[in-house]
Order: structure tokens, then C-alpha cells, then sequence
């Protein structure tokens, strides 16, 4: 008999929510299969059975939130006696501290009247809240500053899971969302004589999302999880970063001259493709020393630059969403490690195997479109971060290329776009142009036999 336990799924996660079982009591296991699925507030894993058995008891049901460590259920050998699962438990119902009710009291003279109390906030925290809420639930909240007591919860228990916050966003969007409720005033002195102020500017209006119903002939496809969170991040990026854009065509002709010389030996010795990302990524590593704003993060009113890389790759995880693993470190890599961590990360993100330690932290992002055929994305800022570059289509063109004599000629060369979206707080066009430039130039120029 052996007990499964929530492992430890990175330094910073202290608890997650067990949000699918794949087997039922009395289901064979096998080890390393897929037994449950855990939700923390970066990411949610797929977490396999430790050894190969009978499943013979579930303690913690689906919805319910424990700390790492927790024993969440039991794999005994086959033939085991199964024990009968037990009822999803109620989530523990923590009665909400009723609104401070204020009574007038009795006149009392009093020479001078005592300092006013500070207003209570109209927004409830969420770390603050008397709720048990997960860690995704609690970060959702936090980004959103969304009052908790006004998000309806349908899980066990009334608990408000991710879904309903994410329905909640969705009907601010529609403006269908219910009035945050009143918080009361704190008893203080008699106010002071009204004094004429100038009246607050009214923010523009935001444009309510559509809502469609659908037909006969339509068929509604849920959004995943991941789809879910990667549209409220987006959405936040937006609102929170004035996106500025800027482009640069690049000649790979001097990278596909290595590529042609090493593509053979290389996916002999380390099992896949050498793609063009690898070269591109290690440009931008060395073009990033040129430029160290760009390798940066806004907080407030602060620029923090970061005196290391830690490259963030985009990865489509089979058009349900988007995930961000990180190549840790990668100033000090060469080429070949780090086409080595992309190829694997990219493949675990795939198959959901990743740990929440390594799709966080980043400092500078590459979203790799073009290897799915397109020819110039405006890709959205990874926040906190302050620019993502995009990689479009490589395809080839005719261009001008200078002859032996001084003179010019016309050739067919594999050229491509790459689009780069950054913050306009953290620098300007000409800063973000020469960063570009700089990696144009790397890839155009540089002898990369070397990295071989």
C-alpha cells in the first residue's frame, strides 16, 4: 500500500486544488500514469501515481484545496479491499463578518471633536478574506481587484472556484455584473462643511463584450482553463502597458549556411531538429547585454533590470492555451544547450508535465509564431516583463546582395520578419529599434561554426 501525497510542484507552492481524479475507487493504476490533476495558483499539473495498483481510496475529493504534503489518497496492491469513497466534504463555512452597523449615539458634549478614523476599503483583499480560497482563485482576485463578497460561488460548499471568478470578469465585461456591495462608515465626528471641489473626470466607458446564443446550427465549445487564464492575462497586460510595435526583416541566408552544415549531425547526436529559434534565441541573449532595459520589469514606478536571462519561450499546448516555460540562465549558454532546453521544455509543456517553478520568473519572452505560417504577429506583453519578441515565417525571397568589385546583385535568400511589442513606459522607439538592429546584425554576421 503506498499513500499519494500532493508533492511539492515548486519552491513557492505551499497548497494546491485537486480538481480532477482520472480514476475511480477500485480503478488499476499503473505507475507513472496520470492519477489526478492539481491546480496551484501558477499552473495546473497532471500528477502521476507513484506506483502501479488498486486505487482504493480517495480522502481528498475534487474541489478541495490541501497543503503540500497532504495525503490525498491511497494505491494498494490489486486485489486490495477498496474502501467506499467518502462524500465530498462541505468546505468549512466560515460565517462573514456582518457589515458594521453604525447607531447614533446620545449627544455628548465634547470641546473638541477626536481625529477622523480612516474609511474602511471598499475592496475586500483577497489575502485578507475569511473564505478558504485556492491559491489560482486567491491571484485571480488579487489581479482583477475583484470583491469577493460579490462573486457567487457554486463550489462545495458555496467555495468560489476559478470558473466563477472567471464568470464574474466575464459579467463586469458585459456590464452584467451584481453592485459590489456598500461597506459602511466608520463612526467619526460630524463632517465638515461641504468645500466645492472639481468634479472627477469620468473614465471612458469600456465597450460590453457580445453576448451570442447559440443556434441550431452552431455547437458551443467550452473554454479551457488554460484558454481562460491566458485571455484574463492578456486582458491585464493590455490595460496595463502602453504597447508600442516595431519590426525588423532579417537574411538567414549566414544562419542556413551552418544549419545545411550541422542539421545531420546534429539531430543524430541530440535527437531532434536544429530549427532556427536556437540561433534567434541565443541573439537575442547576446543583444539583451547591448540593451539591459530591455531585459527588465516594471514595479510602480520602478524599472528593475535584471542582470541575468531567464528566456521565456511561448509554447501552444494543442491551441487550448498558451504556456511559458523558461530557459534559466541563459547568458551563460551556448547554441547547442540552449536548443537542448527548448526542445525539452517545449515538449513536457505539451504533455502537461511541467512544474509551476519552471513556467515562472522570466524576463524576457520569444513567442515563436512563425512556425505556424505567420508572417508578422503583434504578440501581447508576458507582464511583469516590458517586451515580447515574435518569430515569423522564414520564407524565401529575392534580395540584394553586394558582389566581389563593389557591384550588386539580386538573390534568393530565406528571409523573415521579427516583430517586437514593448512597454512604452520602460523606453523609447529608438531604444527598442537599436535592440533589433543589434539581433538583425548578430544573425546576419556572426560566424556561428563556433557553436558547434
Amino acid at each position: 500500500m503506498a499513500e499519494v501525497t500532493l508533492p511539492q510542484l515548486g519552491e513557492t507552492v505551499t497548497e494546491g486544488t485537486i480538481t480532477r481524479w482520472f480514476k475511480k475507487v477500485g480503478d488499476t493504476v499503473a505507475a507513472d500514469e496520470p492519477l489526478f490533476e492539481v491546480s496551484t495558483d501558477k499552473v495546473d499539473t497532471e500528477v502521476p501515481s507513484p506506483v502501479a495498483g488498486v486505487l482504493t481510496e480517495i480522502r481528498v475529493p475534487e474541489g478541495e484545496t490541501v497543503p503540500v504534503g497532504a495525503v490525498i489518497g491511497v494505491v494498494g496492491d490489486a486485489g486490495a479491499v477498496v474502501a467506499a469513497p467518502p462524500a465530498a466534504a462541505p468546505a468549512p463555512v466560515v460565517e462573514a463578518a456582518p457589515a458594521p452597523v453604525v447607531t447614533a449615539p446620545a449627544p455628548v458634549a465634547a470641546p473638541t471633536p477626536a481625529p477622523a478614523a480612516p474609511a474602511p476599503a471598499a475592496v475586500a483583499a483577497a489575502g485578507n478574506d475569511n473564505r478558504l480560497l485556492s491559491p489560482v482563485v486567491r491571484r485571480l482576485v488579487t489581479e482583477h481587484n475583484l470583491q469577493v463578497d460579490s462573486i457567487a460561488g457554486t463550489g462545495p460548499g458555496g467555495r468560489i472556484t476559478r470558473e466563477d471568478v472567471l464568470d464574474h470578469i466575464d459579467k463586469i465585461a458585459t456590464g452584467s455584473a451584481p453592485a459590489a456591495p456598500a461597506v459602511a462608515a466608520a463612526p467619526g465626528p460630524a463632517p465638515r462643511p461641504a468645500v466645492a471641489s472639481p468634479a472627477p473626470v469620468a473614465s471612458a466607458p469600456q465597450a460590453a463584450a457580445p453576448v451570442v446564443r447559440a443556434g441550431e446550427r452552431d455547437d458551443v465549445v467550452p473554454l479551457s482553463k488554460i484558454r481562460q487564464l491566458t485571455g484574463a492575462h492578456m486582458t491585464m497586460s493590455l490595460s496595463v502597458s502602453p504597447h508600442a510595435f516595431s519590426v525588423v526583416e532579417v537574411d538567414y541566408a549566414n544562419v542556413d549556411n551552418t544549419r545545411a552544415k550541422t542539421k545531420d549531425e546534429f539531430k543524430s547526436a541530440e535527437g531532434f531538429s536544429l530549427t532556427y529559434l536556437p540561433f534567434i534565441s541565443r541573439a537575442v541573449v547576446d543583444a539583451l547585454a547591448d540593451f539591459p532595459h530591455m531585459n527588465a520589469s516594471i514595479s510602480g514606478t520602478d524599472l528593475i533590470v535584471h542582470r541575468y536571462v531567464d528566456l521565456g519561450i511561448a509554447v501552444d499546448i494543442e491551441g487550448l492555451g498558451l504556456l511559458v516555460p523558461v530557459v534559466r540562465s541563459a547568458e551563460g549558454k551556448r547554441l547547442r544547450a540552449i536548443a537542448r532546453e527548448i526542445s525539452d521544455l517545449a515538449t513536457r509543456a505539451k504533455s502537461r508535465k511541467l512544474s509551476p517553478d519552471e513556467i515562472q520568473g522570466g524576463t524576457f519572452t520569444i513567442s515563436n509564431n512563425g512556425s505556424a505560417g505567420s508572417v508578422l504577429t503583434m504578440a501581447i506583453i508576458n507582464q511583469p516583463q516590458v517586451a515580447i519578441l515574435s518569430t515569423d515565417a522564414i520564407v524565401r525571397k529575392p534580395v540584394v546582395v553586394n558582389v566581389p568589385g563593389g557591384g550588386e546583385s539580386i538573390a534568393i535568400h530565406p528571409v523573415g520578419h521579427l516583430a517586437m511589442s514593448w512597454d512604452h513606459r520602460a523606453f523609447d522607439g529608438a531604444y527598442a529599434a537599436g535592440f533589433l538592429v543589434r539581433v538583425k546584425e548578430i544573425l546576419e554576421t556572426r560566424d556561428w561554426s563556433s557553436e558547434f
